[in-house]
């Protein structure tokens, strides 16, 4: 089945790709705190929103990592994505392309969207790395999972999650699973535009808290981006087993999974995500509704 349409321009230079620069670097798996203790995406975000780096915008820029060093943005690389993913054609081949041409559609979505309200929507590079990664939030190793940067406004991931996701959470895998970790991560982008995460302040753990509501939200964007990724000119079709696909994803990072599958114990107090089930029930909001203003998280989980 074709998820592109094949004639549709991919976009590479919304890619930073520091594959080649990351790749055996040291930083390990399992070896850095930030990235979230091997528990893919109960991950660098809101772990550092635990720390107290989740508001004040630019004064994040300062963090040092877990050497007490000074982080700076890791700069764009030169890549080879240019050449080889240059249509949805190659996206409907190779998977890197694939991760382009989603990468494309969910912005353009957003891109839309902030015209309809007659603003302008900055996008955000997603830099494929590997190992580890300097970022504008600190060192981050690949067990941190995909993740978003308030600081730099970028989403960073190692493809090699993809893989993970299947064979140690479980998941069905599918295209559009990994889509759904995309869009998640978007989400907090738009969020960060919109001030949301500066306003979860200390209510950072439990099954209401402000940050499992900031995570629910994105999962709704991430619907939200499902239900009209088609209309981005990217998608061909989004079927239903697509969105199996996409609720599977999400109930496979809930946390009462992650912490069943992974420490034998569930403790809701901990949540920083959501449970599958709250995963699943907004992802599928925002599908069901194609709004993103119908994902305010706020008023009831």
């Amino acid at each position: 089945m074709s998820d592109f349409n094949d004639n549709v321009d991919l976009d590479t230079s919304q890619i930073e790709d520091i594959r080649n620069e990351t790749a055996g670097r040291g930083l390990g798996r399992g070896g850095m705190a930030v990235g979230g203790g091997g528990l893919g995406l109960i991950g660098l975000l809101l772990v550092l929103l635990l720390k107290g780096l989740g508001g004040g915008g630019g004064d994040l820029a300062g963090l040092n990592n877990l050497n007490n060093e000074q982080v700076t943005t890791t700069p764009a690389a030169g890549s080879d994505l240019s050449a080889t993913c240059r249509t949805g054609a190659d996206a409907n081949e190779k998977e890197e392309c694939r991760i382009v041409g989603f990468v494309n559609s969910i912005q353009a979505f957003w891109a839309k969207a902030y015209a309809a309200a007659g603003e302008r929507y900055p996008k955000a590079p997603t830099v494929f790395f590997t190992d580890g990664v300097q970022t504008g939030c600190g060192a981050a190793s690949s067990d941190a999972g995909p993740f978003y940067c308030p600081p730099d406004r970028k989403v960073y991931i190692d493809l090699n999650f993809y893989n993970d996701l299947r064979t140690k959470f479980g998941a069905n895998g599918g295209a559009f699973a990994e889509a759904y970790v995309l869009a998640h991560e978007y989400g907090h982008h738009v969020q960060n535009l919109e001030g949301i995460l500066d306003r979860i302040g200390n209510d950072r753990q439990g099954p209401t808290s402000r940050a499992v509501r900031a995570e629910l939200q994105a999962d709704c964007f991430a619907g939200v981006w499902m239900k009209n990724a088609v209309d981005t000119g990217y998608i061909s079709q989004v079927t239903e087993s697509d969105v199996r696909d996409g609720l599977d994803a999400a109930a496979k990072v809930g946390d009462d999974y992650i912490q069943g599958r992974f420490q034998g114990t569930v403790t809701p107090e901990s949540w920083t995500h959501g449970s599958s089930e709250q995963r699943q029930k907004w992802f599928y909001q925002g599908f069901n509704t194609g709004d993103f203003n119908q994902c305010n998280t706020s008023g009831a989980i």
